[in-house]
């Protein structure tokens, strides 16, 4: 009888979906429309509320903090960096921000993330805004990592980091009706060669926060960003390598980015706090990147054919001898967009439990991703 009914359903199921979604998309899409334009004209103002940003030393997350800063924002910025953390602090005073909260801490741990939470509610009494920042890249072919342990690091800071601040904020997030924003990337949905767990980590993020979205309801706003190439250390070539050590790896950043433009990280902050400030439920950036998830979800065959061809060319063959990479060569593109951002950065020799950095972007190719700290 079970069978007979899965064959029935099986059978009606597609066409029934096919037509309800005719008739209901339309009015769907003005409603939609109507939101758009309420959340446009009645945005949130964040002058004097208190917004705690992880992975705050660089990148995205850097980038943030001016910008909520900029805007009136008190502060609580996480990083391991020290010294570059305590950077952005001062320059996020100078532009505006009447106070700022300055946290050495590891989002891989979980003492340190409930330390997070409790030191910005003993200094401010308030949470507001917590953006799940912080995160690390890695590029090396799957077969070729030699030391898979290594890289429990990065679904540890990339995901669980996320998830156990979160945790520990949403009791406070709840007496605020506050909001909860999450760097995923668009490497969440594409299938770029050589990033394989660093592709799992943002697609990890990306599903647990659309269903806390469920379970928490319009108590707490929680906005998905979906980068794609933005400047951050992973397009300075920075990431985990096949043994899980940090390096500085210009050409393969070339083979994994192309002739891809890259956006501007401080165009990219400013999007992120508008679309926060909005309500919005999710933002890929720049815009035009979210077409690539129309192709993989219409043709996902045509997109890992695609990736194969340009970013491994033939098989045996090294990252520097893709057609990606040859790409770059040939046109010179890497010196046409944003040069700066591809001038290496200071710190290269550390392990993966020092890297404080948010690649997200794709996000950089997946990357670009973030890469803030």
């Amino acid at each position: 009888m079970v069978e007979l009914i899965h064959k029935f359903l099986n059978l009606t199921a597609p066409t029934f979906t096919f037509f309800s979604l005719f008739l209901f998309y339309p009015p769907f899409l003005f409603f939609k429309f109507c939101q758009f334009l309420l959340s446009y004209v009645f945005s949130e103002n964040i002058a004097g509320k208190v917004v705690l940003i992880t992975g705050a030393s660089s990148g995205i997350g850097e980038h943030l903090a001016y910008e909520y800063g900029s805007r009136g924002a008190c502060l609580a910025l996480v990083a391991r960096r020290e010294d570059r953390l305590r950077d952005v602090v001062e320059q996020a005073r100078d532009i505006g921000s009447p106070d700022v909260l300055m946290i050495v801490a590891d989002v891989s741990k979980v003492e340190d993330c409930k330390r997070i939470v409790d030191e910005t509610m003993d200094h401010f009494g308030r949470l507001d805004h917590l953006v799940n920042n912080a995160g690390i890249s890695s590029v090396s072919m799957f077969e070729e990592i030699t030391n898979i342990t290594a890289f429990r690091a990065l679904m540890d800071t990339n995901f669980w980091g996320s998830v156990y601040t979160t945790r520990f904020a949403i009791p406070r997030l709840r007496n605020s009706r506050g909001k909860i924003v999450v760097l995923s990337s668009s490497a969440s949905w594409l299938p770029t060669p050589r990033m394989s767990i660093y592709n799992a980590s943002k697609a990890a993020l990306l599903t647990m926060f659309e269903t806390l979205r469920v379970e928490l309801g319009s108590v707490v706003n929680i906005t998905i960003v979906t980068p794609g190439f933005i400047e951050s250390e992973l397009t300075q070539g920075k990431f985990l390598d096949q043994e899980g050590k940090m390096i500085i790896d210009p050409d393969v950043r070339d083979a994994q980015i192309s002739a891809v433009p890259i956006r501007t990280v401080r165009a990219c902050a400013k999007s992120i706090v508008k679309s926060t400030l909005r309500g919005q439920r999710y933002l890929t950036e720049p815009p035009w990147f979210k077409v690539s998830y129309i192709w993989k979800v219409f043709c996902p065959e045509v997109l890992e054919w695609g990736f194969r061809f340009f970013y491994l060319g033939r098989p045996g063959k090294s990252a520097t001898e893709a057609p990606a990479k040859k790409i770059v060569d040939f046109t010179g593109a890497k010196n046409v967009p944003y040069p700066s951002t591809l001038q290496a950065p200071e710190d290269h020799d550390e392990t993966a439990e020092d890297h404080d950095v948010t690649v997200e972007d794709h996000d950089e190719t997946a990357e670009d991703q973030d890469k803030t700290d």
